[in-house]
């Protein structure tokens, strides 16, 4: 028996047990598999009651699930397939199942509806998921829906749009609980209790002064433990972490990180408190943002399985484009040493596995650069020591690859100095990789680009070049290709 029932009494615990066996629905537990996800032979027996008119039946099987598992459900279901299951929920497609589901299929979902549904769906949304689903919108169906809301709905979401995209103004909710400095304990359980119009999602209370900035926060817990005729501003803490409208959201989940919040007040440029951000929609974000750069450093676009097939190949052939630009810088070099690979064939077999090798250090580098940068670990005050230790790391890895590379070699075309010709190519392209990973995501992020997006193709062209470079000159310099 855990904490919370030994401070129950015996019937409290029955009803806490029976509680915590019904937060998923029995029968929707026969839906999922092991990992929680929908189980493919219900998929296909939901979308075939639904094409067989059988309505009721598949509205029956769908109304089990969670909302996240019906998003689940029309984000598995093919592309022609979704309009049917919209059809067939009906009134059960909630705003909870369109804050649920992926971007890309809600979109195609919500130009099915009319202005007045879109706009009834997100008024009962928070401010944030709302803004989430209209954000998108072209803008004269954007205007349509924001005419069919309440004014103070409207308000909200057109004051949320004002802000840029991917900041905390963005992100937050307007609907908090927020309350002067000299009230008591008491009054503020009073006010919780009696005021219909509070957000009843919160975890903390926000303490402010006369000018509505705010001074200190009070868990909802201390509350409870406080007795009534204790000043609120006795039990607040004053030290909290306060987001600026403006800030990134990418910045804004470091915080949270960094300084383990459940929520945060959003204060406008004058300092003034305007909305609180929570972990739940920080979760999002972090989730997001890491899969962003992973997707940019491969130039996959969005990366996103529901994204038109269009914007797919407008994102991935651009990046194909630029990569092909700067391969043939590489295959110039090859071409200046034509001569020499005439002479010993054995030099063509052996240049990829320079520049492949060199790339591969260069990538490592770069993936741990940009994840530094992300993560504001790599900052101006260290950003030396970082491109030293790759040096160093550089110089360790190449001189373990060429004593491996430059043994083979001349064991297998029985040339020794065929072996240290590719031994000290190897070296010099893992040592200029390890720099090139670390200092050119650097350098981009000086000058204000995004690391992730062109470091990549920078990268890849200097560890090409300079493999090929290396490796050739090397062998022309030593007097190689004469011999061959």
């Amino acid at each position: 028996m855990d904490k919370r029932e030994e401070s129950l009494p015996p019937e409290d615990v029955a009803i806490a047990d029976d509680r915590d066996r019904d937060a998923i629905p029995r029968e929707a537990e026969t839906e999922l598999d092991e990992d929680d996800r929908l189980k493919p032979e219900f998929v296909r027996d939901v979308i075939e009651l639904a094409e067989s008119g059988e309505a009721e039946a598949a509205r029956e099987r769908i109304g089990r699930l969670h909302p996240a598992d019906i998003a689940d459900l029309f984000e598995l279901a093919r592309a022609d397939e979704r309009p049917m299951l919209a059809a067939v929920l009906g009134d059960m497609l909630s705003a909870d199942v369109l804050a649920e589901m992926n971007d890309y299929v809600r979109e195609e979902l919500i130009d099915l509806l009319a202005p007045e549904q879109v706009a009834e769906l997100a008024s009962e949304l928070d401010t944030d998921d709302a803004v989430a689903i209209i954000e998108d919108m072209e803008e004269d169906d954007q205007q349509a829906v924001l005419q069919a809301m309440e004014p103070e709905d409207r308000a909200a979401i057109e004051d949320a749009l004002s802000f840029p995209e991917e900041s905390a103004g963005r992100l937050m909710q307007r609907d908090l609980v927020a309350v002067p400095e000299h009230v008591t304990v008491g009054d503020v359980i009073d006010r919780l209790r009696e005021d219909v119009d509070l957000t009843s999602d919160f975890w903390e209370i926000f303490v402010v002064d006369p000018m509505h900035k705010p001074v200190g926060t009070c868990q909802l817990s201390w509350i409870l433990r406080t007795p009534r005729d204790i000043a609120i501003g006795d039990v607040m803490k004053r030290e909290q972490t306060l987001i600026p409208v403006d800030m990134d959201q990418e910045e804004v989940a470091l915080r949270f990180q960094k300084y383990a919040l459940i929520s945060a007040a959003v204060v406008d440029k004058a300092g003034r408190l305007i909305g609180m951000i929570t972990v739940d929609d920080v979760v999002h974000i972090i989730q997001e943002e890491a899969g962003e750069d992973i997707l940019r450093l491969s130039g996959a676009g969005d990366g996103d399985i529901n994204e038109p097939i269009r914007e797919t190949y407008v994102a991935r052939v651009r990046w194909l484009v630029a990569n092909l630009g700067t391969a043939l810088v590489a295959s110039t070099i090859v071409g200046l040493f034509g001569g020499a690979i005439e002479h010993m064939v054995a030099l063509a077999a052996l240049m990829p596995i320079v520049a492949g090798v060199g790339g591969n250090a260069g990538t490592q580098t770069l993936a741990v650069t940009v994840r530094a940068l992300a993560m504001n670990q790599l900052t101006e005050s260290n950003s030396w020591r970082a491109v030293l230790r790759e040096m160093k790391i550089a110089l360790l890895n190449g001189g373990t690859i060429a004593l491996i590379a430059g043994s083979a070699t001349a064991l297998w075309f029985g040339n020794p100095q065929l072996g240290g010709v590719i031994a000290a190519a190897m070296i010099v392209n893992i040592f200029v990789a390890g720099i090139a990973g670390v200092a050119i995501p650097l350098l981009l992020d000086r000058l204000d680009q995004d690391p992730a997006v062109a470091s990549s193709i920078f990268v890849t062209m200097t560890t090409d070049s300079m493999g090929f470079l290396a490796f050739l000159g090397l062998a022309v310099a030593s007097g190689l290709t004469s011999m061959g």
